[in-house]
């Protein structure tokens, strides 16, 4: 059973301070850009950013993602009605690039190379961690296990390296630097106890 916390009025499953999780493109070789059955989820604020940056980034993707932005738009409606990034055929994501057998995002390559003001959705920024709204309007923190990241967990415990920790930056870019140490400070918490 999963232990619950209230920070900053958002819904935090515990996991996210205690589990270990460090990104290891060298292993997974961006496989989360390819795998599942929808886009990676778009927040509402991101959708008129994905048509204002489009020209920018654009010519870093790939011709059949470029296809499939004419034919689809910036985004499609999934089966539960959320918004996502589009998919060429039922597999990558139509933003998705490969480099050298990695599959990377053409926005944030676009964004590093300073030609675009958006770096990624932020969905895909904070994985393995999903939002979640609910009605009342608050929102909760899940961690997401998948397959694919396994290589990611075996890094995390290898390095020590926390989920909330190795999600810093994304973290502090959508709920903000106080938020994120409110995180810190609960992970201590449940640190001392246990």
């Amino acid at each position: 059973m999963q232990t619950l916390i209230e920070i900053e009025g958002r819904i935090v499953v515990t996991d996210i301070l205690t589990e270990r999780f460090c990104c290891d493109l060298a292993a997974c070789r961006g496989m989360c850009c390819v795998e599942g059955n929808a886009g990676a989820p778009l927040d509402e604020e991101e959708l008129p950013v994905l048509a204002a940056e489009y020209a920018g980034f654009s010519p870093y993707m790939t011709e059949a993602g470029r296809r499939e932005v004419e034919r689809q738009g910036f985004s499609v409606i999934d089966a539960e009605g959320d918004h996502t990034t589009p998919l060429i055929g039922d597999a990558d994501c139509a933003y998705a690039i490969r480099e050298g057998g990695v599959t990377l995002c053409a926005i944030e390559k676009a964004w590093r190379e300073g030609k675009s003001a958006f770096r990624k959705p932020v969905s895909c920024h904070l994985y393995p961690i999903r939002v979640t709204r609910f009605r009342d309007g608050s929102e909760g923190l899940n961690y997401h296990r998948w397959d694919v990241c396994s290589s990611a967990r075996r890094c995390g415990e290898r390095t020590g390296v926390r989920v909330y920790e190795s999600l810093r930056e994304p973290i502090i870019r959508k709920f903000g630097a106080e938020f994120y140490e409110e995180l810190e400070a609960a992970a201590r918490y449940l640190e001392e106890e246990t």
